[in-house]
């Protein structure tokens, strides 16, 4: 594995601080039911937290390239994961629920764009220098590692998955609060020379193309919302198994290295083709969850996760890097967390709650699989037009 330079152990340090609270995320879950709210009410309640996830980032991540700096904003961001945890587990009330969750929301889904973004500029600036560039796929692989870290550890806590809501919700803080010290080693990598000129918005590039292409992702994601907002539920629920952290540590762990050769992959290949790939495997991934109901299923199931989001989320990342230019790329970026990923997971994350009282968790995946054979289908009828996006 190749060595990241100054610039790449920089970001490799915050990608690994960031994505570590991220380890806490599949507890949320677990979290909502613990204080007393049905599945349905969980995933509303889940749905609202990707639903926040799209106006936050996309408002946020504009105002950083107006202002040209990123720091700042990620700053709030540590600060709105602290406050949103705090107001959650101290007053158990449906208000206090969807204020402290939209918190967290905006606290962890605004870094994500802004980072990419310093971190393409950041690569940009050092290839007009003439120096070694970081590898975006390595950065964002330390960054799956720091959530693997976090997820095995808390698999070895002893009764941690059964600790009280105070226990979970302040772990998340906690590691928030690592996050805001990290961010001292971070260079800023914004330009507040250009401050003037990003204040005028420029959506021209959003054509045809981007809007196939973003429809094609939106519906790979709507098919992921049940392992995203319900597996945890799944395991322990249906499979009565307390590995949710064995179970989210091995899907992290096998995504690290495709993130890695996705970008060698969409070299040779389109960025959609690579998510026409990933599509194929949510498919499968779903029907293993559906079909073969045991720990073993779960254990391959959870393998396909490399392609599902170890491929599918770089080849996200390429595509509107490509079509969006370098003024409007954090706004692309937050386009594509918002409604690219964070609408989706909304939708998904609503329905899939009703799916699961009427239905139980094996329905709840198999009727989702439809979504994803919908992004296949959409990306097979406009090949030609998404593929010359490269």
């Amino acid at each position: 594995m190749e060595t990241p330079n100054r610039t790449g152990q920089r970001f490799g340090l915050i990608y690994f601080l960031f994505f570590a609270i991220y380890g806490i995320s599949p507890y949320l879950q677990i979290i909502l039911r613990r204080l007393g709210y049905s599945p349905a009410a969980v995933g509303l309640f889940l749905g609202i937290f990707e639903l926040v996830g799209i106006a936050g980032p996309i408002v946020l991540a504009r105002k950083a390239d107006a202002l040209g700096r990123f720091n700042p904003f990620l700053i709030v961001s540590g600060i709105g994961i602290i406050l949103g945890m705090g107001l959650l587990i101290s007053i158990n009330h449906i208000m206090a629920a969807i204020i402290g969750l939209s918190l967290a929301s905006i606290g962890l889904k605004t870094p994500v764009p802004v980072l990419d973004t310093a971190l393409l500029r950041a690569i940009d600036s050092d290839q007009a220098k003439g120096q070694k560039t970081p590898s975006y796929g390595l950065i964002r692989g330390i960054g799956s590692f720091g959530f693997v870290v976090v997820t095995l550890t808390l698999q070895f806590i002893p009764g941690f998955e059964t600790s009280p809501p105070i226990v979970m919700a302040g772990t998340m803080a906690l590691l928030a609060c690592i996050f805001l010290l990290g961010l001292k080693s971070l260079p800023e990598s914004g330009d507040r020379a250009a401050k003037k000129t990003r204040l005028k918005a420029n959506f021209g590039w959003i054509d045809d193309t981007f809007l196939f292409g973003l429809a094609v992702i939106i519906l790979g994601r709507i098919a992921m919302a049940p392992v995203n907002s319900f597996f945890s539920l799944y395991l322990v629920e249906s499979l009565e198994w307390q590995a949710i952290g064995a179970m989210s540590a091995l899907g992290a762990v096998v995504e690290i290295p495709m993130m890695i050769l996705a970008w060698r992959y969409m070299a040779k290949k389109s960025p959609m083709h690579a998510i026409s790939l990933a599509s194929a495997a949510i498919i499968l991934r779903l029907l293993i969850y559906a079909l073969v109901p045991t720990k073993t299923g779960v254990i391959v199931g959870q393998l396909l996760h490399s392609l599902c989001y170890g491929l599918f989320q770089p080849a996200t990342v390429a595509f509107v890097n490509l079509k969006t230019p370098p003024s409007e790329r954090t706004t692309g970026m937050a386009i594509l967390l918002g409604i690219g990923m964070g609408l989706p997971a909304f939708v998904g994350s609503a329905l899939g709650g009703l799916v699961v009282e009427w239905a139980g968790y094996r329905w709840l995946f198999a009727s989702f699989s439809l979504f994803a054979m919908g992004s296949l289908g959409l990306y097979f009828s406009k090949r030609s037009v998404l593929n010359q996006v490269r």
